[in-house]
C-alpha cells in the first residue's frame, strides 16, 4: 500500500510537470500564450554580429536589449528576443530567418542589418506571413517587397538629397565627384540617390568612381578625383570603407568636403578616420545632442548600460522594438497576421527618433537632421 501511495504521488507530479511544459509551447501560427501581465511573444533578430561590419550589429542588439528590458518591466507586453548572427552575408541571413520562422516559431522579426540581406530575407518572410521590420535597411524598394515588410530607417532617397542640398548651399558647389561601392545593394542605392540629387540641383558630375567591400587601397580613384578638383565628394559606403577613403583622401591632399550616405552614420567613422573625418556631412534621423527629454534619458541609460553613446543604429533598433511592442499590445495576442495589421496602422509613434508613422507601403515617414563631424564629434550642420 505504501508503494502504491508513492506511485500515485509520483504520477501526480508527472501530470503537473507535463501541463506546465505544455503551457510554454507556441502553436504553428506563431501565437504564444498570454502571460498574466499581457501579451507574450518571441521576436526574432537577424543582426550583423561578426565580421567587418560588426559595429552595426552590436549597436542594433544593444538598442534592442535595452528596449526589451524597459518594455518587459512595464508589464503590458513581455518579449523574448531570439538573436541570430548573419555576419553580413545574405545566405546566412536567410538561414537565420528560416530557423527563426520555423524551429523558433517567432511572431515577428527585426532585421536583417543590410539591405542586401533584406532583399533575400524579406520575400521569404512575406511569403510565410511573418512581419519583418528593418531598422537599418535604407535601400530603395525594401518596403515594396511585400505587405509584411516594414522599416523605421529613413531611406537614402530621403536622407541624401537633404544633406547634398545643404552642402551645396554652404559651399556654393557647382561640381561633384561620386564614389560608391558597386557590389552592395545599399551602397548602389545610395549612389542612385546621389546621382539624382546632383541632377536635380544642376551639379556637374566630373567623375564616378567605384570600389568593393573590403578594399583597402583607394589611391587610384582618389588621385583621379584630385586632378579634377571637384567642389564636393559624394560617397556611398559602409563605415569601414568610408572612413578609410576619407583618411586616404586627406593624406594625398584632397581637402574638399565629403557628403556621405547612411553608412557613415556611425561613431566608428570617427574612430577609424580620426581628424580626416572632420567636415563629413550626413543626414540622419538621430542626434544625441537633441534637446529632448526622451532622447537624453535614452542616451543616459544607454551610456550607463554600455559605456558609450548610442548611435543611429542603436536608436532605430530601440524605437523599432517599441513600435513592435505597441503593435503587439494593439493586436491583443502574439499572432503574426494581427501583428502585421497593427504595425501597418502605426501613426505618430513618439520615439527617440521623433514622430514615426508608416505609409501605405510600410515605409517610414520622418524628417532627417543634417549633421557634420566637427572637433571629433557629430554636430548639427550649420549652413
Amino acid at each position: 500500500m505504501k508503494l502504491f501511495r508513492t506511485f500515485l504521488v509520483l504520477a501526480g507530479l508527472m501530470v503537473l510537470l507535463t501541463l506546465s511544459a505544455c503551457g510554454d509551447n507556441e502553436d504553428a501560427s506563431g501565437s504564444s500564450n498570454e502571460s498574466d501581465s499581457g501579451v507574450s511573444a518571441k521576436i526574432g533578430v537577424i543582426s550583423y554580429m561578426s565580421g567587418p561590419g560588426a559595429a552595426y550589429g552590436e549597436a542594433i542588439t544593444n538598442g534592442l536589449k535595452l528596449a526589451k528590458k524597459e518594455i518587459n518591466e512595464k508589464g503590458e507586453v513581455n518579449i523574448e528576443l531570439v538573436i541570430e548572427d548573419s555576419a553580413g552575408k545574405p545566405d546566412q541571413a536567410l538561414s537565420s530567418a528560416q530557423k527563426l520562422m520555423n524551429s523558433e516559431n517567432v511572431t515577428g522579426i527585426i532585421g536583417p542589418t543590410l539591405s542586401t540581406e533584406m532583399e533575400v530575407v524579406g520575400p521569404v518572410a512575406n511569403q510565410n506571413g511573418v512581419p519583418i521590420l528593418g531598422t537599418s535597411t535604407t535601400a530603395q524598394g525594401i518596403p515594396q517587397i511585400g505587405e509584411y515588410v516594414f522599416r523605421d530607417s529613413i531611406p537614402e532617397s530621403q536622407a541624401i538629397p537633404a544633406s547634398v542640398e545643404k552642402a551645396v548651399k554652404k559651399y556654393d558647389a557647382k561640381t561633384v565627384a561620386i564614389m560608391y561601392g558597386n557590389d552592395d545593394v545599399f551602397t548602389k542605392s545610395g549612389y542612385d540617390s546621389m546621382k539624382k540629387a546632383a541632377e536635380d540641383l544642376g551639379l556637374e558630375v566630373l567623375t564616378t568612381q567605384t570600389f568593393q567591400k573590403g578594399q583597402s587601397d583607394y589611391k587610384a580613384q582618389l588621385t583621379e578625383i584630385k586632378d579634377l578638383n571637384p567642389d564636393l565628394i559624394l560617397c556611398s559606403a559602409l563605415y569601414n570603407e568610408g572612413a578609410v577613403i576619407m583618411k586616404q583622401a586627406r593624406s594625398i591632399g584632397i581637402d574638399v568636403p565629403f557628403v556621405g550616405g547612411n553608412g557613415f552614420n556611425s561613431p566608428q567613422v570617427i574612430e577609424i578616420a580620426g581628424d580626416a573625418g572632420n567636415g563629413l556631412i550626413v543626414a540622419t534621423p538621430w542626434f544625441t545632442g537633441k534637446d529632448d527629454k526622451k532622447v537624453q534619458d535614452f542616451v543616459s541609460t544607454y551610456k550607463e548600460e554600455y559605456g558609450k553613446e548610442p548611435d543611429q543604429f542603436a536608436a532605430q533598433a530601440y524605437d523599432g522594438l517599441y513600435i513592435m511592442a505597441e503593435a503587439l499590445k494593439k493586436a491583443g495576442e502574439a499572432d503574426r497576421d494581427k501583428l502585421r495589421d497593427a504595425l501597418a496602422k502605426t501613426k505618430d509613434f513618439s520615439g527617440v527618433l521623433g514622430n514615426i508613422s508608416f505609409d501605405k507601403e510600410g515605409d517610414v515617414v520622418m524628417d532627417p537632421i543634417v549633421l557634420t563631424i566637427k572637433d571629433g564629434k557629430f554636430q548639427v550642420f550649420e549652413e
